[in-house]
Parts: structure tokens; C-alpha cells; sequence
């Protein structure tokens, strides 16, 4: 596989909750292949199979990383895009702003 590069990369909580850029598909399997085996589910048999699909070429890597990104959903250390969660602002003057008194 030539670009295993993730479009939009996964931010993930490791260790004691430190933030963990994730942007390929082997940062995702190695971060996969080091998780406790006591807290192993089925979500991580797929994410881990869907790496090692990715690493081998038979599927893509932005469906390596909807796996991924399932699994830290499920295993609940998936930090939100803080940009998603911030309110939009304008950037155009509000008619208040221009009057002056």
C-alpha cells in the first residue's frame, strides 16, 4: 500500500489519558497490537484485522480508520474534533457592531 497516510487523523487518549495523534495506518496497529490483551473486544479484532488489510494492500486506508476510529469510540478514548464542538463565528461585522452611538 502506498499511501497508508489517514486523511483526517485520529486523536486518541493513551496511557493516563495523554492525547495521541494517530495519522497512519501502522501508528493505528501498533497502538492496536500494544493494547491490553485483558481488555480485548470484538471491536478491536476488527480494528486490528482492518490494519493488517490495510498494511497488506486489500483495503483503504480511510476504511482502516472508520475501524479505528469505531473502536476508540467503543473503548471510550476518542477525544471529539475540538473544532466540531466550537461554536461557529462570523467573521462579517453584526449590524451592532458598526452603529455608532
Amino acid at each position: 500500500m502506498q499511501h497508508i497516510r489517514f486523511e483526517e487523523p485520529v486523536t486518541v487518549l493513551v496511557g493516563m489519558g495523554l492525547p495521541a495523534r494517530i495519522e497512519t495506518v501502522l501508528e493505528a496497529y501498533a497502538l492496536l497490537q500494544d493494547w491490553p490483551g485483558a481488555s480485548r473486544n470484538s471491536s478491536h479484532a476488527v480494528a486490528l484485522n482492518a490494519c493488517k488489510a490495510g498494511i497488506a494492500g486489500e483495503i483503504d486506508e480511510e476504511t482502516v480508520r472508520s475501524t479505528f476510529v469505531a473502536f476508540a469510540r467503543r473503548n471510550d478514548i476518542l477525544v471529539p474534533d475540538m473544532d466540531a464542538l466550537m461554536p461557529a463565528v462570523s467573521t462579517a461585522s453584526s449590524p451592532s457592531a458598526n452603529t455608532r452611538t
